[in-house]
């Protein structure tokens, strides 16, 4: 009598290889997401960064940062969206103003970035919902994990 031994994965193996599987990606997941934020971050900078130069160029011609009916100010269409971030402008005077980015949908929804007239960046950091693994700054607008 012939007997056919037939060829297969145990259970042990199958369940070893599920256990490798679920460690890489305890492992890799949150440094994809970390990346994938990284890079939706850029959208909140840019935006600031443009904005400011705006407003100080219409400093320059009104020797003013508040709006007119006449040349209304960068400021004064806000809010903008630039990607999953809403940019505004909630502190603006004479001689002063405050531009804000705040993150919309998801982890952005913990960072908001401001930058004012002398151009102090400031991040702020709320975790959750942003990940812990991003750090408010009072100095720089964060951008990648870790600190200032």
């Amino acid at each position: 009598m012939n007997h056919v031994h037939s060829r297969g994965f145990t259970l042990i193996e199958l369940m070893i290889v599920i256990a490798i599987v679920a460690i890489l990606t305890a492992i890799a997941y949150p440094s994809y997401r970390d990346y994938v934020i990284r890079g939706q971050l850029v959208d909140a900078t840019t935006a600031l960064s443009s904005l400011r130069a705006n407003m100080e160029r219409y400093y320059q011609d009104n020797r003013t940062y508040i709006s007119s009916p006449a040349f209304p100010s960068p400021c004064a269409a806000a809010p903008y969206a630039a990607g999953k971030f809403t940019i505004d402008c909630p502190a603006t005077a004479l001689t002063t103003f405050t531009i804000r980015a705040q993150g919309t949908t998801g982890d952005l929804t913990g960072f908001t970035f401001t930058v004012n007239e002398t151009n102090t960046q400031v991040t702020t950091v709320t975790t959750p919902p942003a990940p812990s693994s991003f750090q408010s700054c009072a100095t720089a607008w964060v951008t990648k994990t870790g600190g200032c």
